[in-house]
């Protein structure tokens, strides 16, 4: 069993579809108004349907006014590092804080070239990722960066503005080298949803983190840890992920809260988005976080 005691909080995530655009406004304001931390938003600029996910970011900042938006996740490979944290830091300040940087290496090499960029090795990738994050994490700082490496050379950019506070830099990824590159250089891992790394899966990932982590001199309970959560709140049966009562939500989240060392919660509602955020809202978070404290107070 894992619990790295980081505070409990829960986000959802948006539709980027272009047609669904008032109905992603609404689900954005209702979030803000339910007290939930974080606005999930994909990021898969190759899909003619999606909107650009800053620009939908920027547009629901405006209609939103105390919750946190979250890249889930930024590709790298389309958005170069140092333009991504200009981006974020820039957001960041007009927000007043309000970003969260998910990152992420890209889901394929041809869905990269088919926008124009280069194909890259697994290996090359993961090099182009852990460079990335260091650029990021200076740039992000307001520092002068300079960078000669295998992937990335920057020559002497001068990052600014600097952000009210710390913009958090979380890495999606599933696969060892990746999870790796956490541990070593991320604020936070980001999983992919549950139908991908299944819960039986997680303590060999969060090991591997861990490890990383240790190696690097950095202590594993201060690397947040975030699971999307894709289901349904309601009468137990068929769908995707998750399905199943509020209870089940509940004593579900808990033990993959102190159990495997998730700490952020992202919902996914496979239909009725404004009912199921409605219920995850009001039901199952206090739900989930009465229990977490109690068992945190009895061990």
């Amino acid at each position: 069993m894992t619990d790295y005691h980081q505070p409990i909080t829960f986000g959802v995530s948006l539709d980027p579809s272009g047609e669904k655009l008032p109905e992603t406004r609404q689900l954005a304001r209702a979030a803000d108004a339910s007290g939930l931390a974080y606005l999930a938003v994909q990021d898969h600029a190759y899909q003619p349907g999606h909107l650009d996910t800053w620009t939908l970011i920027s547009h629901l900042a405006a209609e939103t006014d105390r919750i946190s938006f979250l890249t889930d996740v930024a590709d790298l490979q389309l958005r170069p590092p140092t333009m991504l944290a200009k981006a974020g830091a820039s957001l960041s300040v007009l927000t007043g804080g309000r970003i969260v940087l998910g990152v992420g290496s890209g889901p394929s090499s041809d869905a990269v070239a088919a926008m124009g960029g280069p194909r890259r090795s697994g290996a090359e990738t993961i090099t182009y990722t852990a460079e990335g994050l260091q650029i990021m994490r200076r740039a992000l700082a307001g520092e002068t960066v300079r960078h000669l490496g295998e992937q990335h050379t920057v020559e002497g950019y001068r990052a600014g503005p600097v952000p009210p506070q710390p913009v958090p830099l979380w890495l999606g990824g599933q696969r060892p080298r990746m999870l790796t590159v956490a541990g070593r250089y991320a604020d936070g891992w980001i999983s992919p949803l549950n139908i991908y790394v299944p819960p039986a899966e997680v303590p060999a990932r969060q090991q591997i983190i861990d490890d990383a982590a240790r190696a690097a001199g950095r202590d594993p309970a201060r690397i947040r840890r975030v699971y999307n959560v894709i289901g349904a709140i309601g009468p137990r049966g068929g769908g995707t992920g998750l399905v199943g009562d509020v209870q089940l939500w509940v004593d579900t989240l808990t033990r993959w809260a102190v159990d495997l060392g998730f700490d952020t919660f992202v919902f996914w509602p496979i239909a009725s988005p404004p009912a199921q955020l409605r219920v995850f809202a009001e039901q199952v978070v206090p739900g989930v976080l009465d229990q977490v404290r109690e068992i945190r107070e009895q061990r």
